[in-house]
């Protein structure tokens, strides 16, 4: 790992974003090549993570590729692995760099959630292509008549995007049965979400972030400088007053989930060969990658399937790790995953471990806040995670981190990284 860097995260708010797919990884990605010692035309590949592409990007990766000057030679693709997409573009660029097939890569994630597209329904769809198929005017008529007002109400994108399409549960309610099966209550959903919220704004107000997070320009000349869905004064008293969003009579609720945002993140990664060419001074690298699946209904608990073959390789417990990063989907599967790894019946039965696997310090997970408080851009998630986790080492003294994180469908990835 050479560097990165990502945009703000810029919460969601009912209407299309300033800014593409594209448009943010370009934005956060030229500040990033311009203080580079080689040309954006070095890379041998650009990936890209991304779940919701639009229609006018189809491989952003390519797009934003050309956009930042990589050159028309530039073979550039991207990844779709739900949640794990920004991650995975990390970890095809690790290993590909590893079999010594490539050298130098700029790999990250992006997303625009705020621009999730409307979809006619099935109904309103045919009514549309008989009207257009329609040669006379009679016929024209005919398809008039059998309009249908209930055409003019689209389905979201996004509630279909985040709709496990096996099991017909919303992310949601998944968080609900993870919370179930471990007992997870109510005030330590709301309570977790209030630290997320004071810890990213502690991070903010102290300057740890200003080396990470790059400027942003919109067309209409507004600067966005910082995670702007963080609430400093959150309160469990206001959280409280949260209606349920998923089950009626549950406990997950808007304040205690990830919010719905847009924003990119861009890594370098370069093998030893490139370092030296270049005269590159490395940040940390990837030691190991896991990426494990499980049942769709309790998705939350991948980072759980995912972290522990990949800590048992490497010989390391729980404690062993000096800092995590444990994407922030729901309060509920966070507090689900430390809850899994702390059950003996569980460790037992489902990780075969002869016991509990341990704690987790709180004081070593997700140490500036995470995606309840900044936001839950999808494909980009997986690279903000691994790049923040470097720069918290870097800044505690820590040195071997994990990086993790549940995905829709049914799974969890996980890298272990080394701060240098």
């Amino acid at each position: 790992m050479i560097d990165g860097s990502r945009t703000p995260f810029i919460k969601a708010r009912g209407k299309p974003g300033p800014f593409s797919p594209a448009d943010l990884a370009v934005q956060c990605g030229r500040p990033l090549l311009m203080r580079q010692r080689f040309s954006p035309t070095a890379f041998d590949q650009v990936i890209l993570g991304c779940a919701n592409q639009i229609a006018g990007e189809m491989n952003v990766a390519r797009v934003a590729a050309l956009r930042l000057g990589c050159g028309d030679e530039m073979p550039a693709w991207t990844v779709h692995r739900n949640c794990g997409s920004g991650m995975q573009s990390l970890d095809d660029a690790f290993r590909n760099i590893a079999h010594g097939d490539i050298d130098l890569v700029l790999a990250g994630g992006t997303e625009a959630l705020s621009r999730a597209p409307l979809i006619l329904s099935d109904k309103a769809a045919g009514w549309l292509g008989k009207f257009q198929s329609a040669k006379t005017t009679g016929q024209q008529l005919a398809a008039l008549r059998a309009f249908d007002f209930s055409y003019l109400n689209p389905e979201i994108g996004l509630k279909q995007g985040l709709t496990d399409p096996v099991t017909g549960l919303m992310m949601g309610q998944t968080a609900e049965v993870v919370a179930h099966r471990f007992g997870i209550s109510r005030w330590q959903m709301d309570n977790y979400a209030m630290e997320s919220h004071h810890r990213l704004a502690r991070a903010q107000k102290e300057g740890w972030l200003d080396d990470e997070v790059e400027l942003m320009f919109a067309p209409d000349g507004t600067v966005y400088d910082h995670d702007d869905g963080v609430r400093p004064d959150s309160s469990i008293e206001s959280l409280a007053k949260l209606k349920p969003v998923f089950e009626k009579y549950g406990d997950v609720t808007a304040g205690n989930s990830s919010q719905v945002t847009d924003g990119a993140c861009w890594m370098i990664l370069a093998s030893e060969e490139a370092v030296k060419e270049h005269k590159l001074e490395p940040i940390a690298k990837i030691v190991d990658s896991e990426w494990a699946a499980l049942a769709p209904d309790i998705m939350g608990l991948g980072p759980v399937m995912s972290s522990t073959p990949l800590m048992q390789r490497a010989g390391l417990t729980l404690s062993d790790i000096d800092t995590w990063e444990l994407n922030e989907a729901f309060a509920a599967q966070v507090l689900g995953c430390l809850a899994a790894w702390e059950d003996a019946q569980f460790c037992r039965e489902v990780l075969g471990l002869e016991g509990a696997a341990g704690r987790i310090d709180r004081d070593k997970l997700n140490v500036d806040g995470g995606a309840i408080s900044l936001g839950h851009p999808v494909g980009t998630s997986g690279t903000r995670i691994v790049l923040h986790l470097i720069n918290a080492m870097r800044r505690t003294g820590g040195k071997k981190g994990i990086a993790t994180e549940c995905v829709g469908g049914g799974q969890g990835g996980s890298m272990l990284v080394e701060a240098l």
